[in-house]
């Protein structure tokens, strides 16, 4: 089925015309312009995501036009330069998405399957009670157990990870409650238009909000510290955040050793040390 034919069904207007955008495709309906995405498998996990973000109602999401289980047509998002301005309302409105809060560590979205994803890696969405001992089951050690059957990570290595989990307790600082997460935010999914942040592409989840923040970190993020100054004015992050970032990105640094092999890894292994 082409993109032409999957927007008109998809949306229930007419197309007008279709045009390449990268990867994607863009059509033409009658109300404006949509993007067409052919995500097999995961298609009904982002749309799950995008609106359960878009409940909060603290930052802008792209708008879902229309799914099944193998396409999106989302909203088109016209780009814009980043701002200041626009990098602290964005942290004003992430400290209130977090704060919506979730379930569980590890709570899919309502509507959203347990075997979602996080770019093209499988993520599953299974629940646990205390941050710590979640984070290592579920998002660092299964993607340390693929990164070794990849051949990007050895045996000894994998042990340099196993030993950091084990103190995973006593370096997470305060507790917290489960945080509602857009699960992937580097820069690419951050959408600077005329009107502020539009988020896009998440693979949300209940996590720890220092996760999010972390992951700004390791790709970088337009006016970062005006970002990160009116998130912290308006919800106060705990004493050593930090120093716990390397904690943070041991996940996102892990799934781009799986996807896109060695150096990724190695970031990764330093990032474990660093707990040591």
């Amino acid at each position: 089925m082409s993109a032409a034919e999957v927007a008109a069904r998809l949306t229930g207007l007419e197309v007008v015309r279709t045009r390449s955008s990268g990867s994607l495709v863009e059509a033409e309906v009658a109300d404006g312009w949509v993007v067409v995405k052919h995500a097999p498998g995961a298609a009904v996990a982002e749309a799950a995501g995008l609106r359960w973000l878009a409940s909060a109602d603290a930052v802008p999401v792209v708008g879902v036009r229309g799914f099944d289980d193998e396409w999106l047509v989302l909203d088109h998002v016209v780009s814009a330069r980043p701002t200041v301005a626009a990098a602290r309302s964005f942290g004003l409105g992430l400290a209130r998405l977090h704060a919506a809060g979730a379930p569980a560590f590890g709570s899919p979205p309502p509507g959203g399957p347990v075997e979602a994803w996080i770019g093209r890696a499988p993520m599953a969405n299974v629940t646990g009670a205390e941050w710590p001992r979640w984070y290592a089951e579920q998002r660092v050690l299964p993607y340390v157990r693929r990164a070794v059957d990849g051949g990007v990570l050895d045996g000894g290595e994998a042990g340099v990870f196993e030993r950091a989990c084990s103190l995973f307790a006593s370096v997470a600082g305060p507790a917290e409650p489960p945080a509602r997460l857009h699960g992937d935010l580097w820069n690419g999914n951050v959408l600077w238009t005329a009107d502020g942040v539009c988020l896009i592409d998440p693979a949300a989840h209940g996590g720890h909000r220092e996760t999010d923040l972390a992951m700004l970190h390791l790709f970088g993020c337009p006016h970062l510290e005006e970002m990160l100054a009116a998130y912290d004015s308006a919800a106060p992050l705990a004493a050593g955040w930090r120093a716990r970032v390397a904690l943070h990105q041991l996940f996102p640094l892990l799934v781009h050793a799986v996807l896109f092999g060695r150096s990724y890894a190695v970031q990764a292994l330093a990032a474990a040390r660093e707990l040591l």
